[in-house]
């Protein structure tokens, strides 16, 4: 066990204290949940970062990191689907966890082809990775009322949305030779 594998973990046990706080009954209550969201979303980067920086990769830490990941926004958008019941939160909501449904099946698949590398992360899923997380921060931080910050917040989570869309569509595309060929002959 190693700092970035330490540090992805945190994220797995921050989940559940911010859903806490999220349902607590008091007015700093969001502004909690939003802000123990924001540090698991810099542990996210940071876990990464020093993993690279020194040289600490790890199997355990290749695959629990987007697992981590991927649980801390879902339940994320899962609290605030509850929470807003609109259709500016909840169709960009179902495009990213579907998303990320579609594509975990894709690399797996893709890994069991030997071609993993062919839907390795892109630079824009990173972009996508950002305006989610500064979306989910500022909609975690706010009660569901039309606001600047919720209306910024949708607007993001909708850009997010888009660029999930497109990037499925890269990966797809990529994989696109492997799905369309006929099975192998024994």
């Amino acid at each position: 066990m190693n700092i970035p594998n330490l540090l992805t973990v945190l994220r797995v046990l921050l989940i559940p204290i911010f859903i806490a706080l999220f349902y607590l009954p008091f007015s700093w209550s969001y502004w909690a949940a939003s802000a123990v969201f924001a540090i698991a979303a810099a542990t996210d980067w940071l876990d990464g970062y020093l993993a690279r920086r020194l040289e600490q990769s790890t199997p355990f830490g290749a695959f629990l990191d987007p697992v981590a990941d991927k649980l801390m926004v879902a339940v994320a958008l899962v609290l605030l689907v509850a929470e807003h019941g609109n259709l500016w939160l909840t169709l960009p909501a179902a495009i990213i966890i579907g998303r990320e449904i579609v594509i975990s099946a894709l690399r797996e698949w893709m890994a069991e082809l030997g071609a993993r590398a062919q839907v390795a992360v892109s630079n824009m899923g990173k972009w996508k990775t950002a305006a989610q997380m500064v979306a989910l921060i500022i909609l975690l931080a706010n009660p569901a009322t039309f606001t600047p910050w919720v209306i910024l917040g949708y607007v993001l989570l909708i850009i997010s949305a888009v660029l999930t869309l497109w990037s499925m569509l890269q990966y797809l595309k990529a994989a696109w030779p492997h799905l369309s060929t006929t099975a192998e002959k024994k």
